[in-house]
């Protein structure tokens, strides 16, 4: 294959569009809480003073949702309009309706409430099983917001984006060929503070040493200023954000978001089944990395479609792959509900910082459990 590059990027918690990612979540959250079979299908618009929720929800529970945007606001560090918006004097706007009784029609049998295309990828590239360059795009801007918000830098403000360029040779990734951090700040820093805080307590910090070389490009707020940020520089939107949820653009994409959807929602649920199983078949060896794909029809439970893809790396044939997947797991909408225990309020946590590559409580797509009845029917 030679040598090439790929590029992933991320962002902080600050960041318009993920506030929005946030607050659908953390509404589902204070659902799931109370009503685990609560149907959410959210949508969150921030701009300049203004948080606008929007969606469908059919639940028997209530929950202000004013108070979850505020609480949220205020837990990422907006609490000044200089800032981008603050969370005490915003406006909060919510347009909820139930959900469609065509779809829970569907929904009520144990069908999938929608049509699409999911996708999970896993590679031996790192321990985590991720591909390199977003598993550093996450570390890099959950660090930003780690010393803004222990004050180890304390001109910092919410809003963060990073971006790696990892150089690989074949298979495997040799050296970083460019980091970028973009930090929002107070007005009064200058860029060589800046620069020297965010390479001295971030880059060298995340980035491993010996990925490093001479060649390395370390850019910090290339246009030389990032002080207007948040919803006050950017208007957010839930599920913008979907490469930077799952593989950094590495591997295919069905389009559908995760963040504001219950679990019935195959868009989340299938693809946190898909990341669970690659994982699963790359722990075990069966080959160096996997795409796994499934398909839907709205008010099916069963799958139209399930495919794996080794990227010729595979220690077995894919169709005996797929042969094995069918045995071994169940793919409808309950059956992934129940495996990945599904109906709990874990879902704020996983709007920030990516869905996939952490093995933190509640992350249950997470655990290899399947490893050795995966080598089993592999002949492995």
């Amino acid at each position: 294959m030679g040598r090439y590059h790929i590029t992933s990027e991320s962002v902080t918690e600050g960041h318009p569009d993920k506030v929005c990612d946030q607050v659908s979540d953390a509404v589902l959250d204070s659902i799931m809480e109370k009503d685990p079979f609560g149907r959410v299908a959210l949508e969150t618009l921030a701009t300049r003073g203004l948080i606008f929720v929007a969606g469908e929800i059919s639940t028997a529970c209530y929950v202000s949702i004013a108070d979850i945007v505020r609480a949220l606001l205020y837990e990422i560090g907006y609490t000044d309009t200089d800032m981008g918006i603050d969370a005490e004097t915003c406006s909060v706007v919510s347009a909820i309706q139930e959900q469609s009784k065509d779809i829970a029609m569907g929904v009520d049998i144990g069908g999938a409430g929608d049509q699409g295309m999911m996708y999970g990828y896993a590679t031996n590239e790192t321990s985590e099983l991720m591909p390199l360059p977003i598993l550093l795009a996450h570390r890099l801007v959950r660090r930003l917001t780690e010393i803004r918000k222990t004050n180890v830098v304390g001109y910092l403000h919410p809003d963060g984006k990073s971006q790696v360029t990892v150089e690989y040779d074949g298979l495997k990734p040799v050296r970083i060929d460019s980091i970028l951090i973009s930090a929002q700040h107070h007005v009064d820093v200058s860029n060589e503070k800046l620069h020297e805080d965010v390479k001295k307590y971030v880059i060298h910090e995340i980035v491993p040493k010996e990925l490093i070389d001479d060649k390395t490009r370390m850019l910090v707020n290339p246009t030389g200023r990032f002080v207007i940020g948040g919803p006050q520089g950017d208007t957010g939107i839930t599920g913008r954000k979907i490469m930077v949820d799952t593989y950094g653009g590495i591997g295919h994409h069905g389009g559908g978001c995760f963040s504001g959807k219950d679990p019935t929602k195959v868009d989340r649920s299938a693809s946190y089944m898909c990341r669970y199983v690659a994982k699963n078949l790359v722990a075990a060896g069966v080959c160096d990395k996997v795409e796994v794909a499934l398909s839907y029809a709205i008010g099916v439970a069963e799958p139209m479609s399930i495919n794996a893809t080794t990227f010729g790396t595979g220690k077995i044939d894919e169709a005996k792959i797929i042969t094995i997947l069918k045995k071994l797991f169940d793919f409808t909408p309950q059956g992934i509900i129940d495996k990945l225990n599904l109906r709990r309020p874990i879902y704020k946590r996983t709007a920030c910082y990516g869905h996939f590559g952490r093995e933190e409580e509640g992350f249950s797509w997470e655990i290899c459990d399947m490893v050795d009845a995966i080598k089993r029917e592999a002949g492995l």
